[in-house]
């Protein structure tokens, strides 16, 4: 692997522990479900991202992260480590470790409640020094406002700022946050939320005013803006055991995929591998695979499906 000495990640969010309980379809609202299995898997957004960078190799990857003085927080750090992630923590006594209660259909849908804690503590004067670092991956289980300073100081420094704009949030972004933002992951409805329904996909993310957006499709692929021209990547055909973290996944490998010198649409590849990948496995960060097994992947399944329904998709109508 031919990997430039500048590949070095910065990833800055959230990391929550996950209380997942699998259950034959996923409660409506004032119904009770009687579930079966339930663990523990440690989570967060950008503690799975962090992991997800780590695991596809090629990047050094740190992560900077808020956590409790308590049990859960220790076994976050713990799997960050564990995972290769130098961990940059800020400990907060006076709030808890972020948890999430999660509920996995049958069918790998899942339903996802955050009581965030610790992470809401991360502010602009948390961010370490910049020199070295390529790209900086954020995402929007922290304050908004911290989000935002860590984009406009990352782009001020050189770096490349990438953002996945999830959870979608219920306000615009800050025009001086997608200002600073050089690529766009978001799915969806989160795109949607961000520039309105109206027109096609490439139609809603030109109203961004981002340079590159990639825009994940669920079991269909993911599509992506290349310098106005416009790329699509074909799902890999798998069968889901759990869902949680495949996101994650995807723009933590797809980080690591371009700071190593990869081109978009190799990155956009390995990245739906080890999406695809992960959802055959339960649990977050226990889910997300490791360079070996997303290039066995690859070799395994050299092309996918045809991407041009995919394209058909991004620029006609919805």
């Amino acid at each position: 692997m031919n990997i430039p000495s500048s590949a070095r990640v910065l990833v800055a969010g959230s990391a929550n522990l996950d209380y997942v309980v699998r259950a034959p379809h996923i409660p409506a609202p004032g119904e009770t479900v009687l579930g079966g299995a339930f663990a523990t898997f440690p989570g967060g957004k950008g503690a799975n991202q962090a992991v997800a960078c780590a695991r596809a190799g090629g990047a050094d990857t740190s992560m900077l992260v808020a956590l409790g003085e308590d049990a859960p927080g220790a076994q976050l750090h713990a799997s960050l480590a564990g995972a290769g992630v130098e961990v940059m923590c800020k400990r907060t006594p006076e709030l808890p470790s972020g948890v999430a209660f999660i509920c996995i259909s049958d069918e790998a849908e899942n339903a996802i409640t955050v009581a965030p804690g610790a992470n809401t503590a991360l502010a602009p004067a948390d961010l370490p020094d910049l020199h070295g670092y390529s790209h900086l991956l954020l995402q929007l289980e922290t304050p908004i406002a911290t989000v935002t300073d860590y984009a406009r100081r990352a782009r001020q420094a050189g770096l490349r700022v990438v953002l996945n704009a999830a959870p979608a949030p219920a306000d615009p972004l800050p025009a001086a946050l997608l200002e600073s933002v050089d690529i766009l992951v978001v799915n969806e409805g989160e795109l949607a939320q961000l520039a309105g329904d109206g027109g096609s996909i490439a139609e809603a993310a030109a109203r961004l005013g981002v340079p590159c957006v990639v825009v994940t499709l669920g079991a269909a692929g993911c599509v992506a803006s290349d310098g106005g021209e416009w790329l699509a990547q074909a799902a890999f055909a798998i069968d889901a055991v759990d869902t949680t973290a495949a996101g994650d996944t995807f723009c933590g490998v797809l980080v690591a995929a371009l700071a190593r010198g990869a081109a978009l649409p190799s990155a956009l590849r390995e990245a739906s591998a080890a999406s695809a990948l992960a959802c055959t496995r339960a649990g977050a960060q226990s889910s997300i695979p490791g360079h070996a097994d997303v290039s066995a992947f690859l070799d395994a399944h050299p092309a996918t499906a045809s991407a041009e329904r995919l394209l058909a998709r991004c620029l006609g109508p919805r």
